[in-house]
């Protein structure tokens, strides 16, 4: 199965005088289990679970660990999306 990662831009090219500020936002999340729980005899089967929960708070063990299989996290598919947030201040005209 291929990884697939969601790419959003948007370009902020301005004039001379103009003002642009970007800003990038990257939102991860984690889905279908990917573990192949019939390995060991040489066949192919997975769960089910179609996304990850954490079994704890952020920053101990248990974050890393899916409520609904018991799997670690990378074992499930990630997919990360990116955004540019442009802000563009038009250009001023002094006559």
């Amino acid at each position: 199965m291929k990884k697939r990662q969601v790419v959003m831009k948007k370009d902020c090219t301005g004039g001379k005088n103009s003002t642009t500020s970007s800003s990038m936002v990257r939102t991860v999340r984690y889905v279908e289990c990917q573990k192949n729980h019939a390995a060991n005899i040489g066949s192919y089967a997975v769960d089910g679970c179609r996304e990850f929960m954490a079994s704890g708070d952020e920053g101990t063990n248990g974050a890393l660990l899916c409520a609904a299989c018991g799997c670690h996290r990378n074992f499930h598919r990630r997919e990360v999306e990116t955004e540019v947030v442009c802000e563009y201040s038009p250009p001023t005209f002094n006559d």
